[in-house]
């Protein structure tokens, strides 16, 4: 078949659940995985065929993206910060905005070179850590989760991308496991995109993301949906070394709740920072013991 013909069957079964861009960006990519058919080259031979085998990936691609699954877990892999990260069910798919983050913890190490102690909290697929590591090439950087099956995505992905982690499993909640194996280390940077969403906010989320991503991962109860970030605040003064940075990824709705748990904590120089869509985001704050 042509695959013009099939990009329209493609538009005919999908265009009544997702725009119709969004649903061309999801043919090329998955032509250019499947195929070696990048959009350009695609645009250049608008009469070309493919075989009866060929065609098959692209239809079972195209059952699971009608059941809103996200193209994400179909392909196995995204691209975040310029690498390649395996995902699934196990773990969220890395978002832009949280590329933003790990590009402000970037630019703010004038010196590339140093040797800093870093930790992810919540690592998830690995993709703040490993990204961290790569960019920064003289840092000691550990990762932690309480999922075991995104700690084996995770490490798979270090391997992959060639980067130096030390994963950890455990709950950072309970803090009879602050210890953490870490020999009593203090951190340079502590960083963290922990679960935020509350449950009252479901309905503004997509239904791939409710129905496909990790709930461990994403939702919070109503009643106390900082609970990670007091904790992390609370074990970040104990564990960063002074003039220590800490950076969150937050809820664009509790910023303000945020910047004001921080104080709380003693923390400096807190700077709450929009995304590419004007949403409160990401915050950084210093750790000054002493002030």
């Amino acid at each position: 078949m042509i695959l013009k013909e099939i990009q329209n069957i493609f538009h005919q079964e999908l265009d009544a659940i997702y725009d119709k861009d969004e649903v061309d960006s999801f043919f090329f990519i998955l032509t250019d995985a499947y195929l070696g058919m990048p959009r350009l080259a695609l645009s250049l031979q608008s009469g070309f065929a493919i075989t009866k085998e060929e065609e098959q990936p692209l239809y079972e691609a195209l059952a699971k993206l009608k059941q809103e699954e996200p193209i994400q877990y179909i392909l196995g892999k995204t691209e975040f910060y310029g690498l390649i990260f395996k995902v699934n069910e196990n773990t969220l798919v890395p978002r832009p905005e949280t590329e933003e983050l790990v590009n402000l913890i970037i630019s703010n190490q004038p010196d590339k070179s140093k040797q800093l102690n870093v930790l992810d909290i919540g690592t998830g697929s690995g993709c703040i850590a490993i990204s961290l590591a790569k960019n920064l090439p003289n840092a000691k950087v550990f990762a932690l989760d309480v999922s075991e099956q995104a700690l084996e995505v995770a490490t798979e992905n270090a391997l992959i991308n060639k980067a130096n982690v030390q994963f950890i499993k455990t709950d950072i909640l309970n803090r009879n496991n602050w210890n953490l194996g870490f020999h009593n280390s203090k951190f340079d940077i502590i960083v963290s995109n922990p679960p935020y969403v509350r449950n009252l906010e479901k309905t503004e989320m997509r239904k791939n993301v409710l129905k496909y991503e990790p709930e461990l991962a994403l939702f919070v109860e109503d009643d106390d949906p900082l609970i990670f970030y007091r904790t992390i605040a609370d074990f970040a003064t104990r564990c960063l070394n002074t003039s220590g940075q800490l950076y969150f990824e937050i809820n664009q709705y509790l910023g303000n709740n945020t910047v004001t748990l921080l104080q709380d904590f003693g923390f400096q120089h807190i700077h709450l920072k929009k995304d590419v869509f004007a949403n409160d985001r990401m915050i950084k704050a210093l750790w000054h013991p002493s002030q």
